[in-house]
């Protein structure tokens, strides 16, 4: 109980489930973690400072994203957007209509997100554009944000696990299976998909429960602080609306040719200067609101790097499974359950499954093997075990973009209306899922 990792982790989430600010509980929470490995305090700030220049251009990037969806909405795209999707419900639609409508605005939620990691490969940046407009529709038809935020983090997370095109590419070759390989495991690409599609239908069982169960019921939200964000009610330009089209359609392909999000949403804004949506005088004001819009996440991301930088110097990760092996003895079914607890702590401070596996495959693939674990069993364990924690780490993209797009009007709280339910729909089934097919392929 007193290894770092352990200390650190359980520290951030008590300090965050109490409310406190997140940057506050990942930095306290990396010194603590720090001084519990032996660390000097010098040494611990100078390894929480040296990992900061890691989430520096993640911060970048979603003050860009927030300035960029800030002039999308002074175009009144977004605007439109919204008044189309409310239009097309009638004030006296029956229950069976609003059902279906609901069903299809989920529906392209989840599409959208999920094409997101391939189709369109933007990752989190589609978010804070897509769903701010969409609050006013949620508001009215009483739909839980909770609900949206599981759907998000579900296509964020479950397609880069299954699917090898995209973000899954790199997730399951580039880095899973060339970590696999390293560590003396034998087992081909195409078998993964295989492998990985068993956690995913945990996954996906949670989202049904989301769906289906657990935020089913209306909730209340205040429509006048929703307005409150809203444009001013004024007569939608055509040329503005095609101005909107054209910078999306720029800042994507731009993202897309040269892998960043900095450049594609500078040169979305250049355009809609060039178009006359945004004033040069405004530029300002515009760029304000947007980093206003993300700052937090952004500080979020950049203490993040920091907290993993503590925990990767404290060694701590190889102690505790060390630790773990003497409990544990030749019994196979609890060793894969720990590994996979192990997971789920690394990941959940750290805050990436990507960044996650190459640490822990160097000490869970040996130790699988000697435990007699198969291949595709070791897969499985190495694959949940680095991808648990990032569906409800605080700090992962997966739980910040959705919250990005949530609560720009302050009626979602970051922790337990996207870290907690997450948490709890996605984690635990991952972990039985895991579980099982670490033990039975």
């Amino acid at each position: 109980m007193f290894n770092p990792v352990v200390v650190a982790v359980l520290l951030m989430i008590v300090l965050s489930l109490l409310r406190i600010n997140v940057v506050i509980a990942l930095v306290f929470s990396a010194i603590i973690g720090g001084l519990v490995s032996g660390m000097s305090l010098p040494d611990t700030v100078t390894s929480f400072s040296n990992g900061l220049g890691g989430g520096a251009t993640i911060a970048l990037n979603y003050a860009m994203l927030g300035a960029f969806a800030v002039a999308i909405s002074k175009s009144g795209v977004t605007d439109l957007l919204a008044k189309k999707v409310i239009s097309k419900m009638k004030k006296d639609a029956t229950k069976k209509e609003i059902f279906w409508f609901k069903t299809v605005l989920l529906s392209l939620i989840l599409l959208a997100s999920i094409s997101s990691q391939n189709l369109i490969p933007v990752h989190i940046a589609f978010i804070p554009i897509l769903i701010p407009p969409l609050l006013h529709v949620f508001a009215e038809y009483k739909i839980d944000r909770r609900m949206i935020a599981c759907i998000l983090t579900f296509g964020l997370t479950a397609t880069y696990m299954l699917l090898p095109v995209g973000f899954g590419g790199i997730f399951l070759n580039d880095v899973l299976l060339s970590n696999l390989v390293k560590n003396g495991s034998t087992i081909t690409a195409n078998q993964l998909p295989f492998v990985m599609a068993i956690p995913v239908s945990g996954m996906f069982l949670g989202l049904l429960i989301a769906i289906f169960f657990t935020y089913r019921k209306p909730r209340k939200y205040n429509l006048a602080k929703i307005k409150e964000l809203e444009p001013e009610s004024h007569e939608i330009k055509t040329s503005y609306i095609y101005t909107a089209i054209l910078s999306v359609i720029v800042a994507l392909c731009l993202q897309l040719y040269v892998d960043s999000i900095i450049v594609g949403a500078l040169a979305g804004f250049i355009i809609f200067l060039l178009g006359g949506v945004i004033k040069i005088d405004e530029t300002q004001d515009v760029f304000t609101k947007g980093v206003h819009m993300m700052a937090m996440i952004g500080f979020i991301m950049i203490a993040a790097s920091g907290f993993a930088e503590v925990m990767k110097d404290s060694h701590g990760i190889e102690s505790l499974v060390s630790s773990i092996t003497h409990i544990i003895g030749d019994n196979k079914s609890l060793a894969a359950l720990l590994m996979l607890i192990v997971g789920l702590l690394v990941t959940m401070g750290i805050g990436s499954s990507f960044a996650t596996i190459p640490i822990i495959a160097v000490i869970y693939v040996p130790l699988a093997i000697n435990f007699g674990f198969s291949p595709l069993g070791i897969a499985a364990l190495v694959g949940t075990a680095g991808a648990l924690g990032d569906a409800g780490s605080p700090a992962s993209d997966s739980t910040l973009g959705p919250t990005s797009g949530l609560a720009v009007d302050g009626q979602h709280d970051h922790i337990w209306d996207s870290v907690v339910p997450t948490f709890i729909h996605y984690n635990i089934p991952l972990i039985l899922f895991g579980w099982f097919a670490s033990l039975y392929l």
